[in-house]
């Protein structure tokens, strides 16, 4: 893993919490998490669940951001835009195709295989443990306003002035050489 710190440049944010159970923070995705490219690997999104946000949260954004991958910029996952303040959950397998677990109103990101939906892990053999930030940002718009077809980081650039609150989870994977 590297120190890349996906939140050394931004803005702070008020600190609330998100757990799963799919994966507790720190521990390694299961394979299901892991992407249909590696073997018992199925792209399954894992189920989230968030409380304490701030006060004026009007929407939420949920993000999966690999810092590790060598890439230069990372590896974006998922990014889901537009999740009503009155959602705390989204289920395990919410990323699928269809977004068929999300709420009304929400919409997912093309990840960086360009792909509308959770894509799992997929770190290089013997490229050594990834970290996966999941993180729900609580923002203070109802929608974000951008396009269906943005990239996850455009979304990031646009919620930079948007941001009450930061929920992180931060899970592994490693593919043996």
């Amino acid at each position: 893993m590297s120190a890349n710190d996906p939140f050394a440049r931004l803005p702070e944010a008020a600190s609330f919490t998100v757990t799963s159970t799919t994966v507790a923070d720190g521990a390694a995705w299961s394979p299901e998490q892991f992407s249909s490219g590696v073997p018992g690997g199925k792209d399954v999104s894992p189920q989230l669940s968030w409380s304490g946000a701030p006060e004026g949260t009007k929407s939420y954004a949920v993000t999966v951001y690999d810092p590790d991958a060598p890439t230069g910029s990372g590896f974006w996952h998922w990014a889901v835009a537009d999740i009503p303040a009155s959602v705390t959950e989204l289920p395990e397998g919410a990323g699928d195709d269809t977004g068929s677990g999300l709420p009304g109103g929400a919409f997912q990101l093309p990840n960086d295989a360009r792909a509308a939906r959770f894509l799992g892990a997929a770190p290089p053999a013997g490229h050594g443990p990834h970290r996966y930030v999941v993180v729900v940002h609580a923002l203070d718009v109802a929608s974000i306003g951008v396009p269906a077809d943005a990239t996850p980081a455009l979304l990031g650039f646009i919620m930079t002035g948007h941001i009450l609150g930061r929920a992180v989870l931060t899970a592994t994977a490693e593919t043996p050489a």
